[in-house]
């Protein structure tokens, strides 16, 4: 077990790393299994408005981490492509991720509702999160963050929201509290954000990613507007008031009758899971740069 920063929850590792057995559990300060979409609360604070985030990816590097939707307690694993498991391009002047990537807890993208503001509808996952701050986080860490702005990414023609935030820990964090206060104190993050996401896919042959508001970042006002509903949407999901999309309910601390689970019955899923294992090689070509000019790839 390796134990995360933030001393209320820790992580279990199973399988091996960059295959696509490798899980990551969470479990909580009682070292009791937990389900990160379900389980972990939306606020950290309530009232200073300062929120979980559980980070997948850690600034800098390439492995698409994610919280699986389909698995009973929603462990972080790999994603898969073409059979292998997926890393992300390095972009040039981008190398990996520039922030560290994760997602707000208890919330969920309708995919049966199309946006007002995107006219898009929305991924089927929970809201991401960019979190700007100097620390490199670790994949399965709960860190607490305050939400300074948005963007929308629409992806495949989905709306895809990603959450500008910072970890209420990190130096600048009494000074950054909107989408002005990023421009200010982190400058040039903003354009590096909606390039990164434009430029992302090309080369998998995929076109650029298109954005809601020309390209434009929203502020706190509106991003928190955002995360209250798609955290409505998560409570209707968990209610059984609408289809669940294949997403696994499965939970231990929510007292839903028909998806709650024992600690017991939590341990026995994740016994099921392959041992820990060595972290398996990596090929070279996940390192190479990619020249885009224009959403061209050289």
């Amino acid at each position: 077990m390796i134990s995360c920063s933030c001393m209320a929850y820790s992580t279990i590792e199973r399988g091996s790393q960059f295959t696509a057995d490798y899980r990551i559990y969470i479990c909580d300060k009682n070292s009791r299994p937990i389900s990160p979409l379900h389980d972990i609360p939306l606020f950290h604070n309530v009232s200073k408005k300062i929120f979980n985030m559980i980070v997948e990816i850690p600034r800098w590097t390439n492995a698409k981490m994610e919280i699986s939707r389909e698995e009973e307690l929603n462990p972080i694993k790999q994603d898969v492509k073409n059979g292998k498991p997926r890393f992300v391009a390095n972009c040039f002047p981008h190398h990996g991720y520039i922030w560290n990537y994760g997602a707000l807890p208890q919330t969920w993208e309708n995919p049966e509702h199309i946006d007002k503001n995107t006219d898009a509808k929305g991924d089927n996952d929970p809201i991401d999160v960019l979190e700007i701050g100097y620390r490199v986080a670790k994949c399965g860490e709960i860190v607490q963050v305050k939400i300074v702005g948005t963007i929308a990414v629409i992806d495949e023609s989905e709306t895809d929201w990603k959450l500008i935030a910072i970890n209420i820990n990190d130096p600048l964090a009494s000074v950054v509290n909107d989408i002005e206060d990023v421009e200010k104190h982190f400058p040039g993050l903003l354009k590096a954000t909606v390039e990164w996401f434009k430029i992302y896919k090309i080369p998998d042959g995929k076109p650029a990613n298109k954005f809601a508001f020309n390209e434009e970042a929203k502020p706190a006002t509106f991003a928190l507007n955002v995360v209250e509903e798609v955290h409505k949407f998560w409570r209707q999901l968990v209610n059984g008031e609408t289809d669940n999309h294949e997403i696994s309910l499965t939970n231990t601390t929510l007292m839903k009758d028909s998806f709650n689970i024992s600690n017991d019955q939590a341990n026995n899923i994740i016994n099921k899971a392959p041992a820990l294992g060595p972290c398996q090689p990596v090929e070279s070509i996940v390192d190479k740069w990619h020249f885009i000019h224009q959403n061209r790839l050289f």
